[in-house]
């Protein structure tokens, strides 16, 4: 057997899943629920600005410029919230300055739509370094300060402070909420890690226990039996041939034990197969529900170490995943390609794509990729990203080629 002993896969791989799952997962639901909520908001300060508008003012006079400018800032917001995965960070910049410099203007003309600045404080701080956030959170501030002494009838020293004051708790509220986020990504990440360490250390000491009640026990087996064919040798050569005979039987038994231990710690996708049909049957899983998977091989097919399928069937599991759960993508195409001195795979797809650089912070993505180049590096293996938000992405991981093993090698 190989010296390296991978945890058995269910109950590790299980456990971390659900604990990496949750550290993302429920985490995106509450920022899901938060910016629903500042989204509904807009359009409702939005919409009762506008009736207001246009029930003190009529139809007439300044009131088609602010409609118009309503209408702008309205389909402006909503296309961000729309394409906001496939608009990328500076996509998302360049939004936010385009609907801050709309509303000023719109406030501008109609003092009244100042109401509208607090989901912009939250899209600010929400997108912004702090000292850009602090700048467009005093400039919003500023634009209602004037709006509310420009409707005033006299000066009045709240029209100053509560601004002032929504902002700031604005800020407060979204900074400790930030905090809260990222505490729990970290507890839950060290969950996970330690619950996968605990599935190892199971994991091995079934295996200890396994491999001495079969592989042990068979090999002090034959140790006895060759050393009674050994002192017999010359004494009797029948019963050392005897022995040898029990030997080698005993020999096929722990050989067939060690093969069914490779075959079980091997993804059950290969159990029955070649890589090149799991990765088929990869590319035809959920292809009702989800963007359309493509297999296709390249080169001359070759024997490839038990081990060596094994991860690259799971780079290409957790490459897919990325690409179905996280990228939107309508298109993904698995590539095995067979060259004179390795083998390579590449998982293309047309999804929103994102800053590899920035995969590490970035919560689930970036713990799939840290899983894959481990796994590649443990068979020589080496792992690229390439990735450009709203371009797609590309994972291509290559491993030497190296003479393949039989199974219970």
């Amino acid at each position: 057997m190989s010296g390296h002993q991978p945890p058995r896969g269910p109950p590790a791989r299980g456990r971390l899943a659900a604990a990496r799952g949750g550290e993302t997962g429920g985490v995106t639901r509450t920022e899901g629920r938060i910016r629903l909520a500042m989204h509904a908001g807009f359009f409702l300060l939005l919409a009762a600005s506008a009736s207001r508008f246009v029930a003190g003012h009529g139809l007439h006079g300044a009131t088609p410029l602010v409609l118009a400018l309503c209408g702008v800032l309205g389909t402006g917001y909503a296309l961000g919230v729309v394409l906001w995965d496939a608009l990328g960070r500076r996509g998302r910049l360049a939004w936010l300055a385009a609907v801050v410099a709309c509303w000023l203007a719109l406030v501008a003309a109609a003092p009244s739509f100042a109401w509208c600045a607090v989901p912009l404080f939250f899209a600010a701080l929400r997108l912004l370094s702090p000292r850009a956030a602090v700048a467009a959170v005093v400039v919003i501030t500023g634009a209602v300060i004037f709006a509310g002494l420009y409707l005033a009838d006299r000066a009045d020293p709240s029209l100053v402070l509560a601004p002032i004051a929504v902002a700031a708790m604005a800020a407060v509220i979204f900074l400790e909420l930030q905090r809260l986020v990222d505490e729990l990504v970290r507890t839950r990440g060290e969950l996970a890690d330690t619950q996968r360490t605990a599935g190892v250390l199971e994991e091995r000491e079934r295996l200890s226990r396994e491999i001495h009640d079969t592989l042990a026990q068979g090999l002090a087996s034959m140790e006895i039996l060759l050393q009674a064919a050994d002192r017999q040798w010359d004494a009797s050569p029948e019963d050392a041939r005897r022995h040898l005979r029990q030997a080698a039987d005993a020999a096929a038994v722990n050989l067939d034990e060690a093969r069914h231990f490779v075959r079980a710690l091997a993804p059950p996708a290969l159990a029955s197969g070649s890589l090149i049909a799991a990765l088929g049957e990869l590319a035809g899983d959920g292809a009702e529900a989800g963007p359309r998977v493509r297999f296709r091989t390249e080169g001359d097919e070759y024997p490839l170490d038990v081990e060596v399928q094994a991860v690259l069937l799971r780079v290409a599991q957790g490459a897919v995943a990325n690409a179905r759960e996280h990228a939107g993508a309508a298109t993904i195409m698995i590539t095995l390609t067979y060259l004179d001195d390795a083998v390579s795979l590449d998982v293309a797809d047309d999804g929103s794509g994102f800053d590899p650089r920035t995969a590490a912070s970035a919560g689930g993505r970036g713990y799939g990729l840290r899983a894959m180049r481990d796994r590649l590096a443990e068979v020589g293996g080496s792992l690229t990203v390439e990735s450009t938000p709203g371009a797609g992405t590309v994972v291509a991981a290559t491993v030497p080629r190296a003479p393949a093993r039989e199974d219970g090698e």
